[in-house]
């Protein structure tokens, strides 16, 4: 058990630290942006503002598709899981605190995946705040 809570605790401080950077390259690009609707007085509900905000949603969706495939490569290099779609598969059910039916993993890495429900809903949370904010400061 201790090992599972070692290696959960890993993976909770890289996809923590893989999050924030993504979140800051993501505020830096909305500053960039910010800065040029001000500059060229792009109005706030124009075509631009809507593909903007658009990429930034899929920028969003990249990081924790990036966070999930990161657990999903754990599940398989620990032999939790022996194929990779369903490594993809379950990662991504429990990423996002769906729930998920234990027969896709072994059972002596369940606590690995329940952690990473825990991890998961943080992480989402942390985003929708991040977007919210953002949101609410452009004015859109």
């Amino acid at each position: 058990m201790l090992l599972h809570l070692a290696i959960s605790t890993a993976m909770v401080i890289v996809t923590v630290i893989l999050h924030g950077l993504g979140l800051n390259l993501l505020s830096r690009m909305v500053r960039i942006e910010a800065h040029e609707e001000r500059a060229h007085h792009v109005p706030k509900l124009s075509r631009r503002s809507l593909f903007f905000t658009l990429a930034l949603v899929l920028g969003l969706f990249l990081l924790h598709g990036m966070e999930i495939w990161l657990y999903a490569f754990l599940f398989i290099a620990v032999g939790a899981i022996p194929m990779l779609e369903t490594a993809v598969y379950f990662s991504t059910i429990s990423y996002a605190g769906i729930g998920y039916d234990d027969r896709y993993i072994e059972p002596a890495w369940r606590l690995v995946a329940g952690i990473e429900g825990i991890n998961g809903l943080l992480l989402l949370g942390w985003s929708t705040a991040f977007f919210v904010t953002l949101v609410t400061r452009l004015g859109r």
